[in-house]
């Protein structure tokens, strides 16, 4: 179905955390505002968001929909409905039947 490409950690510090990480890293992000800071390692997506209250793994589709209704018909549920967070990229929440938290992150088609 796809690959956990993605991870948002959350932080209290955007400043502090952003100095962190491009240190462990070894990169400077490629997004870095206020109210997010991203980088790319190696073909995968790190962000720091602040307010978040839980780290969120995502898994990339081909198609949100298709990977929700597996989801769904499994026993999981949908945590945050689909919305678009900027560029045609489409994302939710879900959890599975034992209650693990994930993410679907999916690119225009």
């Amino acid at each position: 179905m796809g690959n956990f490409q993605t991870i948002l950690i959350p932080t209290t510090d955007i400043a502090a955390s952003r100095d962190l990480y491009a240190k462990l890293l070894g990169t400077s992000p490629i997004a870095d505002a206020d109210y997010y800071v991203g980088f790319e390692v190696d073909g995968q997506h790190i962000g720091l968001v602040p307010g978040a209250q839980v780290v969120t793994a995502y898994l990339h589709v081909a198609d949100l929909d298709t990977a929700i209704q597996a989801v769904t018909d499994a026993g999981g549920s949908v945590l945050d409905a689909p919305q678009e967070v900027g560029g045609g990229r489409r994302v939710a929440v879900v959890q599975d039947p034992s209650g693990a938290r994930f993410g679907f992150t999916c690119d225009a088609t």
